[in-house]
């Protein structure tokens, strides 16, 4: 085990793991669709000009469109192996909170990231209790969040 390991904000950590949630989710649901684009764009024909003049002077367009192309594949292809790696990393312990827990933290730093004292204000009202035990609730579960993804301190 690394010694930075020993100084890493874990805390931190784990705030920006669930506020990245939502992007992995899209890059893994979106990645099948952007790479069927990325090949039909590489595999179409350039548009003539009508004027009979060249398009281009690079007469190896068609072959820098296709390594372009495979470029652009593989790292759509290294985004999608990383958000499943962060989703099986993080789904576990998302899973193993609470419901109260989830909205909790959902609430504080998800994509409506209404991080502040209205967040506190929702979190009171769906749990109905005042507004000092919300953040309190809210740290808890973050601090069960952590500890799920990074284990003891």
């Amino acid at each position: 085990m690394s010694i930075m390991w020993k100084y890493l904000d874990k805390r931190s950590a784990t705030i920006a793991a669930i506020k990245d949630y939502d992007a992995m989710q899209f890059i893994i649901n979106s990645t099948d669709d952007e790479i069927r684009r990325t090949y039909e764009k590489m595999s179409s024909v350039g548009s003539p000009n009508w004027d009979g003049t060249p398009s281009s002077h690079n007469v190896h367009a068609g072959e820098d469109r296709i390594l372009n192309g495979i470029e652009e594949i593989d790292i759509l292809k290294e985004r999608y192996r990383q958000a499943v790696e962060y989703m099986d990393w993080f789904k576990p312990a998302w899973e193993q909170l609470t419901d109260d827990e989830r909205y909790c933290l959902d609430t504080f730093y998800g994509d409506g990231n209404t991080y502040g004292s209205s967040a506190a204000y929702y979190i009171a009202e769906y749990l109905h209790v005042e507004p000092p035990t919300a953040y309190k609730r809210k740290n808890r579960a973050l601090d069960r969040l952590t500890v799920l993804l990074f284990g003891k301190s």
